[in-house]
């Protein structure tokens, strides 16, 4: 068998502003009659699609078709399934937009197609049409495009293989000067596509878009924290998040191992304390072999990979600085921004000048001593669960609530378990000066706060501070404004649509700065990858941002899926809900004489869709492990049934899923009596 002709690259599309449906009405409803032939001339343009039901030019389509019959884009053949017809109908269309400067799906009669058909006569621009009332299979096409267009409307139309869209959003490009530079567009671009950003969404998409065949480019470059810190290749969650976070809180869980190794009959005499610089030596050396892989599978993969700042100056057109402050212009045909997020600062005296952050703790030179954690996030317990692991003195000082956005159940939970093991918290407080008593390393630092609710003041002196009070987007100091890329003021925020793509339609993100998406490491990499496959090999999976797992790594992990229980209740109302749940004891916990009842494990079900999990929280030990797989679960349509009617592995943390019988609703009583 000789296998299928490679499909051409799937068009782009975007997000126009302006209204919905304003171009026609709705593909599906009736057509209203023709109107007179001279109303629908689009003067001088040269079409395609011609009068006598014939499509003339347009290529890849019949020239004619036979007496009484009406032209067919795709075949209609007797043998063939109707998924292979439309996968011919598919590769034609989407040959037909690669073909053709001007692509224009379009029906007779409608006055928004006609207009589009005389500004592009206006200009003088040769287009090719297809009137898609006037070829048999008509519906299937328009069907088709609107799989690859998400558009349901007419006129479609690609400028140099760019969707503009409909009507109005081809005469808003027409007026920006957009449309004009989209048709100037030729192939004398540097590459196929840039990344600005080698974070892992980035390098994602770019070594998928080089395995496809495209020449590309990652331009990446770490500006230096308020303390020096930098870094290599790799982005936020290889160098200064996830990596590092999940080793240290390894070094915690192996203190709190030897502890519980007494009990299981370990015995040792001599004292046991914990070394911050043989640690970090560690962590650090791992992370350098992580940024020399990246390195060396952009090189296999033959990714231009440059260590500079890029910066947008026109349209396909950007500007690297390398850290001499060496200046060089690239252009490309794409661009994806992936450009990630750092530490946000407090904007007090002080803070930049003396205190650390994410960016700075992971390859401190020295142990931090006595710290005070600022904020609530997960990084914030996180960092204050694992510093307090390894023997250090730890507050929280928290603003308001706990992990925010989390299910505030389980964040109250963490946070109690914290404070029973050590770690103290500073509620409702917030820090107005961070004065600096003492050098060293660690020096002195004299931290006053503020209360939330009165004027109380409080002062305490410390030997670190570390904030982790949020992230801001890296998106203000790019150059978007010079290419129209609009962002979120607020939070620097970039929307999307659900291809990826910017505003600007030859512009798509990835990764933290997208508004609206989470902020998670495999997210981006999964973005990443489809986007490529979208952009260079014909394909239309998108990312599902739908029940997407994580697990914040505090000392007793919490993971969870879907719909926290406050948001369960504000988009299914509690009567339609069911919860269940339960405290458990883990087994390796009950010889070590470690907390009963602490561990917790909670559903959300969706009583009105046969019960289906619609949320998916467990704390616990190895909490992230556990909820791996029930996330599979959940994409597969979880529902508590299935659930009941699996078989647990015993004894493991995961099997008190399977055994679930006490509701919220009924207040009975859920305290465990054995393992």
């Amino acid at each position: 068998k000789c296998p299928l002709p490679a499909l051409p690259p799937a068009p782009r599309s975007v997000n126009w502003p302006g209204q919905a449906g304003s171009d026609t009405a709705a593909l599906a409803q009736p057509p209203p009659p023709p109107p007179p032939r001279a109303q629908t001339s689009p003067g001088p343009v040269k079409v395609g699609a011609v009068p006598n039901r014939r499509l003339g030019s347009v290529r890849g389509v019949p020239m004619s078709s036979p007496p009484g019959r009406r032209p067919r884009l795709s075949s209609p053949g007797t043998g063939r399934s109707s998924s292979e017809a439309r996968d011919e109908l598919r590769r034609r269309l989407l040959g037909l937009i690669e073909g053709n400067r001007v692509m224009i799906f379009s029906k007779s009669y409608c006055p928004h197609s006609t207009r589009v058909k005389e500004l592009f006569s206006s200009l003088g621009i040769e287009c090719n049409i297809l009137e898609l009332d006037q070829v048999d299979d008509g519906a299937n096409v328009q069907e088709v495009l609107s799989e690859i267009t998400n558009q349901r409307t007419v006129p479609n139309i690609f400028v140099n293989k760019v969707h503009m869209g409909g009507c109005d959003r081809t005469f808003q490009a027409h007026q920006s000067g957009l449309l004009q530079k989209l048709l100037q567009e030729d192939s004398a671009y540097d590459y196929d596509l840039i990344v600005i950003g080698g974070g892992s969404g980035g390098l994602a998409c770019a070594q998928e878009a080089a395995i496809l065949g495209k020449k590309v480019m990652v331009l990446d470059f770490v500006v230096p924290s308020p303390q020096g810190t930098s870094w290599g290749l790799g982005g936020t969650c290889v160098n200064v998040g996830c990596v590092p976070k999940k080793l240290m809180h390894q070094a915690a869980l192996l203190g709190q191992a030897l502890s519980d190794a007494r009990k299981f009959g370990w015995e040792y005499h001599q004292q046991v304390k914990h070394n911050w610089e043989t640690m970090t030596e560690a962590i650090q050396n791992h992370i350098g072999s992580l940024n020399w892989g990246y390195r060396l599978s952009l090189r296999e993969k033959a990714v231009a990979y440059v260590n500079a700042y890029g910066e947008f100056v026109e349209h396909h057109k950007i500007k690297a600085t390398n850290r001499k402050g060496q200046e060089t212009y690239y252009t490309a045909a794409k661009f994806v921004l992936a450009t990630g997020e750092r530490p946000r600062y407090l904007g007090i005296r002080g803070d930049k000048e003396y205190c650390i952050t994410s960016d700075d703790l992971f390859s401190l030179p020295y142990c931090p001593g006595k710290t005070l954690v600022v904020g609530a996030s997960y990084v914030a317990l996180e960092c204050a669960g694992f510093l307090a692991g390894i023997g250090l003195d730890v507050t929280v000082m928290v603003r308001s609530i706990l992990l925010r956005g989390f299910d505030q159940e389980m964040a109250e939970k963490v946070g109690s378990y914290m404070e029973q093991h050590g770690v103290k918290f500073l509620r409702k407080f917030i820090p107005v000066l961070v004065q600096q008593l003492e050098r060293g390393s660690p020096g002195k630092l004299k931290v006053v706060a503020k209360s939330t609710e009165g004027p109380e003041t409080i002062e305490e002196v410390y030997n670190t501070v570390l904030l982790a009070i949020g992230r801001d987007s890296c998106t203000r100091k790019i150059g978007l404004e010079k290419i129209g890329v609009r962002i979120n003021e607020r939070s620097g925020k970039i929307p999307v649509n659900d291809m990826e793509q910017t505003n600007v339609p030859y512009v798509y993100a990835v990764g933290d700065i997208l508004e609206g998406k989470l902020e998670l490491t495999p997210v981006a990499i999964q973005a990443g990858k489809l986007l490529a496959r979208r952009l260079f090999a014909g394909r239309l999976e998108k990312c599902d941002y739908v029940n997407i797992p994580t697990t914040v790594f505090t000392p007793l992990e919490y993971g969870c899926c879907g719909l926290s229980e406050e948001r369960a209740i504000e988009v299914h109302k509690k009567e339609n809900l069911e919860v269940y749940h339960t405290l458990f004891w883990p087994l390796e916990w009950t010889v070590a004489g470690r907390d009963n009842n602490t561990c917790y494990a909670k559903i959300i079900c969706n009583k009105s869709d046969n019960y289906r999990v619609i949320g998916f929280h467990v704390l616990g030990p190895n909490a992230g492990e556990i909820t791996q797989g029930f996330a599979a679960a959940m994409k597969c349509g979880l529902t508590k049934q299935l659930l009941d009617d699996t078989v647990g592995i015993h004894p493991t943390c995961g099997e008190v899923f399977t055994t679930l019988e006490i509701t919220k609703s009924s207040g009975l009583d859920i305290t465990q009596k054995g393992c």
